[in-house]
Formats: structure tokens, C-alpha cells, sequence
């Protein structure tokens, strides 16, 4: 999966995206933070030190030719449609653009990064989906963007990476959120060691809530291991593993 490139390594999606389209994932590779940030954080909230952060995030741009929108993730459904003119902090957890040049942008470390355009590449978008945004539907959010000019059946969706079904214990509220709404849901935990706890497969959640949606090209994360935060340190900050953890981030852009 990690190509080499400015930015270190990095993840390019092996995905059918028309012309015009692109993306890619950071690694924590690449950049200039230090200690726990080391070395490409592009999260401004968690404690690094922001010249860091701006040099990282002037990297990020300028190896990509397009100037990434940061929001501000809350774990919710808000949708922000992007302009030339936006700019960084909206309070949204999925964005889209029809405007060339500008990155639809979403930072992670545990949750999962998804990734959408349609067959035609007029329109991308990006959403961030924990356990709470994914039950709450942020994905169809992002998945009604597109709407009317293209039907989920002409969508496709890239899944990067998140924490792993071995790595993300759950309770049993959470499992029952999932299974409330989807009785197939049930088949994306297992029980974890102690009792009340389950383990999820995160990534699994989503390619489920997307074939609901209506959108069969899914590719990307399949909850194998080396999709995994958690279990690839050299690769990928986690939250869950070290507590004070930096931000990679997945990209999709037009131009």
C-alpha cells in the first residue's frame, strides 16, 4: 500500500477514479513535528506545536497541487460544500466540492477516512466516520451530496485507514446502536475479553451502511491488519494506542 513521495510514505487508492480525480492518505511520515507528533501531524488541536503543524500542513499542500480545508471534526453528520474561498474550522464531519483545486480533507487517528466521487468526476466529497458519526449517519450524509447528479450505484468509495477489528473494544450500547438499526450489524463484532465488551470491525460497519446506501463500489480498508492504526506504529498515529497522538489525514481533490 505506502508509495514513496514528498511526503514520505503515503497511501494512493487503488480505486477506479475517473480523470481528474484524486487522493490519497499521510502517512505520520514526512514531516517536522516532534516527539509524540513525530513527524507529519496536521491536527492544530492536540497539542503540538502549531509552526509545526503549519510547516507540515504547507507540505501536505504543496505536494498535492490542491489547498486542503481542515474542519472541525465533532463526530457528527454536518456536511460542509466547499468553495474556492473556504477556509479551515467549519464544525462539520463530511465535506464536498465541485470546485478544481481544493481538497476535501479529513483527519484520523483510529477513526475511519472514507473517500467518494462519482463515475464522472464531477463532484467529490469525504467523511469522517467513527462508531458515533457512522451510527448517525454521516456517511449517507456525504452519500446525498451527490444528489441529483448522480445516484449512488454511479458512486465509488475509498475506505483508508482506521483501528482494526482486533484492536477496537466496544461496549454493549455500542453494539446494540449498530444491531438497532441493522440486524446484519451484529455480524461486525465478536466479544471481547471481559464481559460487556465487544470487539468492532469499523471498517466492516461502513461497507455495510454503504451497500444499505445504495453504493456497491467500495474499496480500500477490508479490516486486515495492515489497515490497521493501532498495530502499525512506524505508519500511522493512534489515539487509542498512545492517548496523545497526532493526525494523518485522507485527501480527494479535483484538478
Amino acid at each position: 500500500m505506502p508509495l514513496g513521495g514528498a511526503l514520505g510514505q503515503v497511501l494512493v487508492p487503488d480505486w477506479p477514479a475517473p480523470p481528474g480525480v484524486q487522493a490519497l492518505c499521510t502517512t505520520r511520515q514526512g514531516g517536522v513535528s516532534r516527539g509524540v507528533y513525530d513527524s507529519l501531524n496536521l491536527g492544530d488541536h492536540v497539542g503540538d506545536a502549531p509552526g509545526d503543524v503549519a510547516i507540515n500542513r504547507v507540505r501536505l499542500r504543496d505536494a498535492i497541487g490542491a489547498r486542503p480545508v481542515f474542519l472541525q471534526q465533532v463526530h457528527g453528520t454536518a456536511l460542509q460544500t466547499l468553495e474556492c474561498a473556504s477556509t479551515d474550522g467549519a464544525a462539520a464531519d463530511a465535506c464536498t466540492t465541485t470546485s478544481d483545486g481544493v481538497a476535501c480533507t479529513i483527519m484520523v487517528a483510529d477513526c475511519l477516512p472514507v473517500l467518494f466521487t462519482d463515475r464522472a468526476g464531477r463532484r467529490v466529497a469525504a467523511a469522517h466516520a467513527g462508531w458515533r458519526g457512522l451510527a448517525a449517519g454521516v456517511l449517507e450524509r456525504a452519500v446525498g451530496a451527490f444528489a441529483p447528479e448522480a445516484a449512488p450505484p454511479d458512486l465509488i468509495a475509498w475506505l483508508g485507514p482506521c483501528i482494526g477489528p482486533d484492536a477496537f473494544e466496544v461496549s454493549d450500547e455500542v453494539r446494540a446502536v449498530f444491531a438497532a438499526a441493522a440486524p446484519e450489524a451484529a455480524s461486525c463484532f465478536r466479544p471481547g475479553v471481559a464481559a460487556g465488551k465487544w470487539t468492532a470491525d469499523l471498517a466492516g460497519l461502513a461497507r455495510q451502511r454503504l451497500r444499505a446506501a445504495g453504493v456497491a463500489q467500495v474499496y480500500g480498508n477490508d479490516g486486515s491488519i495492515a489497515w490497521c492504526t493501532v498495530n502499525n506504529p512506524l505508519l500511522f498515529f493512534s489515539h487509542r494506542r498512545d492517548r496523545t497522538s497526532g493526525r494523518f489525514a485522507a485527501c480527494i481533490w479535483r484538478g
